[in-house]
């Protein structure tokens, strides 16, 4: 057996709009409440459990691989939603997308001020 990322916790003020957040912005589903975790799961497996926090959240940061398509629509959301995005992650390019390694990405944050960024092309892997 390979090692593979199973999971991992979000910390969320609102476990459930925290969920919806994401995967209406993807186009994914939100997954039926598993104790105190409403999960995201993504299409390699791969699901997000949101867990609420009462206190101050760490922001952490969530890469989500997407094709061109996938890009488009979840661009489309994002700009429809009226948020912010960056082109780099300390958020000093707004309103760019960047276009390393020959793809494309964007930076944005989610409601608990994690950063999200979706991309068409890994890390390292343009010429």
């Amino acid at each position: 057996m390979t090692v593979q990322l199973n999971h991992t916790i979000v910390a969320a003020h609102d476990r459930h709009a925290s969920a919806r957040f994401l995967a209406d912005l993807l186009g994914l589903e939100v997954r039926p409440p598993y104790g105190p975790f409403v999960p995201v799961e993504v299409p390699n497996g791969v699901t997000l459990d949101y867990m609420e926090t009462p206190g101050a959240i760490t922001p952490q940061h969530y890469a989500f691989l997407v094709s061109e398509d996938e890009f488009d629509q979840i661009f489309a959301r994002i700009r429809q939603a009226g948020l912010t995005y960056w082109a780099d992650p300390f958020h000093t390019r707004p309103g760019e997308i960047n276009h390393n390694d020959g793809g494309r990405g964007a930076y944005f944050d989610d409601p608990n001020g994690h950063r999200l960024e979706i991309l068409t092309r890994p890390y390292g892997s343009g010429s």
